[in-house]
């Protein structure tokens, strides 16, 4: 915290009166990325589907192509969220933010009829956000060398696959 308030420039008593945990600096600032970044104006488009499947695919391309911009910060969380709880209650915050769109686009399957048969919202919130996670991307974009472009279309075949009723995936 110390090094934080010097480079900001301020005392670090002043950094201590906005963030009193080192926890709540690290939310604060992803959630001030995502906020630079235009996160609510990117998903604008799935918040506004007029259908579940519409929301679903726009919800995978507005976060897929997220994931390159967040990716250091991404791996610097992560990499420390073992050893700081502060950094992994960061993490966590903002995927759970993610969940919770995850589980708005199946939702809307759900008040669609578009989900499969076999499937219940919170099963289907789980495949979604697993197939979106960042360590999937890490592994077929970093690891694998597939291109951005392949990543989303492959990631939407699958999502549509495995959540969407036989008849509505598009061949």
């Amino acid at each position: 915290m110390s090094d934080i308030a010097k480079a900001a420039g301020i005392s670090r008593q002043a950094l201590y009166l906005h963030f009193p945990k080192r926890a709540e600096l690290l939310i604060a600032t992803t959630r001030h990325i995502d906020s630079v970044k235009n996160m609510d104006a990117r998903l604008a488009d799935s918040r506004a589907a007029s259908s579940g499947a519409d929301r679903l695919v726009s919800f995978i391309k507005v976060w897929g192509s997220y994931i390159p911009e967040i990716h250091g910060l991404s791996f610097a969380l992560r990499s420390m969220r073992d050893s700081d709880a502060e950094a992994a209650a960061a993490w966590d915050d903002r995927m759970q933010a993610v969940r919770h769109g995850c589980a708005a686009a199946v939702q809307a399957l759900i008040a669609d009829k578009m989900l499969k048969s076999d499937l219940d919202g919170e099963v289907a919130t789980d495949l979604l956000w697993t197939l979106l996670s960042v360590e999937n991307w890490e592994r077929l974009v970093r690891e694998c060398g597939w291109s951005q472009t392949e990543y989303e279309h492959q990631i939407r075949r699958l999502a549509e696959a495995a959540l969407l009723g036989s008849e509505l995936v598009e061949k």
